[in-house]
């Protein structure tokens, strides 16, 4: 079983539409919807950068059952641990036990703006874990102070938790990162529907159960299949890259040479385009067969939302759920 959500980019839109769209994804039958948090768009054409949480906060007031998700936040340059134990506490409250924190160990493009450099991969990761206890440690309540090879915190308490503990998912891309977080976090995180994760997420993690699982599929859905593949180009070329090379690169400048030369069929053989139902579907099918529990769709263009949300309630999401069972 597979639960569809929606992704609010912040990349591609700005903050008044996303409170509107979160509000209008509840409405079209969403359950979850995930949000990124970044200080930069991929690329210049994309033209948005809000701040995710005051955005989280404004639409935990205009949904009631949506559940939210970062997706993900970066806890250790452009924010300290325990800042962000806070601001995921408020939203906790804010939105009566529906949020869950996904963290992750960020990209250069949008931690560098604080001037404090760019750590190396293994640097990143042993930030990261510090940061997962930090805030696990806040939001067990009482005072805190920890003494760690990158972070310190000096009698910090979180004087506002939610009634509901704030779930910590983190972003993983191999065996050291799943080893490192599954006995750490309730919700494994991925962009790839790769099944070795999975699986060696829930050996690692301390519940001893399968594990929740959020994946993400962006999509560029449109009647005009060419409007749609040129869209996906114009703002989306960057995915093209992966992971491992979108983390280092330091500039939209940078991601449009970096792409420069993926072609617009490069990319829409990578993600589906058009007003193709049965494309998303299939696109899904990895996924599922990985063992992931919910994948956030992106719906590429900030302006193509309220058509989107339309095809997801009339067709999309009911197709998903005959094929695989979602809720």
């Amino acid at each position: 079983m597979v639960n569809l959500g929606y992704t609010l980019m912040c990349e591609q839109t700005d903050p008044r539409s996303l409170v509107r769209d979160a509000a209008d994804a509840e409405q079209a039958g969403f359950t979850l919807a995930v949000t990124s948090d970044h200080f930069f768009p991929w690329l210049d054409a994309q033209g948005h950068s809000p701040n995710a949480w005051a955005t989280l906060g404004a639409v935990s007031q205009v949904t009631s059952t949506l559940e939210l998700m970062t997706y993900v936040t970066c806890p250790t340059v452009r924010y300290h641990p325990a800042v962000v134990a806070q601001q995921a506490a408020t939203v906790g409250i804010l939105s009566e036990g529906r949020f869950t924190l996904g963290l992750g160990s960020g990209e250069n493009l949008n931690e560098h703006v604080v001037g404090r450099g760019w750590p190396g991969v293994n640097t990143r990761h042993e930030m990261l874990e510090e940061a997962v206890d930090i805030i696990g440690a806040l939001f067990d309540g009482g005072y805190v102070t920890y003494g760690g090879k990158h972070f310190h915190v000096d009698s910090a308490k979180l004087w506002d938790l939610p009634d509901v503990r704030v779930p910590i998912g983190v972003a993983v891309s191999g065996r050291q990162s799943v080893e490192a977080f599954a006995p750490k976090a309730e919700v494994m995180i991925s962009t790839e529907p790769d099944p070795e994760l999975g699986r060696g997420w829930d050996a690692a993690s301390a519940s001893g159960s399968p594990a929740r699982k959020v994946g993400q599929l962006p999509i560029s859905w449109d009647s005009d299949r060419d409007a749609a593949v040129q869209r996906a180009h114009e703002q989306f070329r960057w995915f093209a890259g992966g992971w491992k090379v979108n983390a280092e690169i330091p500039s939209t400048a940078g991601f449009d040479a970096a792409s420069q030369f993926v072609r617009p069929e490069d990319v829409a053989a990578q993600i589906p385009c058009g007003a193709d139902v049965d494309a998303v579907v299939k696109a899904l099918g990895p996924f599922a067969e990985a063992g992931f529990t919910d994948v956030a769709l992106v719906q590429i263009g900030g302006d193509r939302q309220k058509s989107f949300l339309e095809a997801a309630q009339s067709e999309i999401l009911p197709a998903v759920r005959e094929v695989f069972g979602t809720r």
